[in-house]
């Protein structure tokens, strides 16, 4: 394996944990002030980072590289509110994405066309996390301070937990 995208792809590995860790602080906050469907949200999303992250973990194994698993720092504990966790959560969601198209650059650049294809899976991934992310910004915006309104909106988006069992996935 080409020695500049493995570490690339092993940077990759690391915002993938922090990612997963992030999601599960969020989770972890919004089930202790009674978020209950904003938990489940984020529970389901951190397992999916995870997810993202072995599977790049595999294919740097499998291509003959080696997978480094990161230490990783401690996400925030606290957020002021359920707009924040969503704004927070769609500027990190972006960072994600710049990180996933510099991946995809090196690929090219290292004329890496195996691995380049694979990345694109993480392009489109991409695009529906920073998607999903904006709906749900967009949502509490209109229902701003209304307290039946964040209820509603907290009901909700358990059901736009995804259904796949990332497990089955392939690549």
């Amino acid at each position: 394996m080409n020695k500049r995208v493995e570490i690339a792809l092993n940077d990759q590995i690391v915002k993938e944990a922090s990612s997963s860790q992030f999601y599960l602080a969020m989770a972890s906050w919004a089930e202790g002030n009674g978020l209950n469907g904003t938990a489940k949200f984020m529970y389901s999303h951190s397992d999916e980072e995870r997810f993202h992250m072995l599977k790049l973990v595999k294919f740097v194994n499998e291509r003959g590289g080696k997978a480094i698993i990161p230490a990783i720092d401690q996400p925030p504990v606290e957020f002021e509110n359920l707009k924040n966790v969503f704004e927070l959560l769609l500027a990190h969601e972006i960072s994600v994405t710049e990180s996933i198209n510099e991946l995809v650059d090196i690929c090219l650049q290292e004329k890496d066309y195996t691995t380049h294809n694979f990345v694109q899976w993480y392009v489109s991934e991409q695009l529906e996390e920073e998607a999903l992310a904006r709906t749900m910004l967009d949502k509490l915006k209109l229902v701003g301070n209304d307290n039946s309104g964040l209820y509603m909106f907290d009901r909700d988006l358990e059901s736009t937990i995804p259904q796949v069992n990332p497990m089955n996935e392939t690549r």
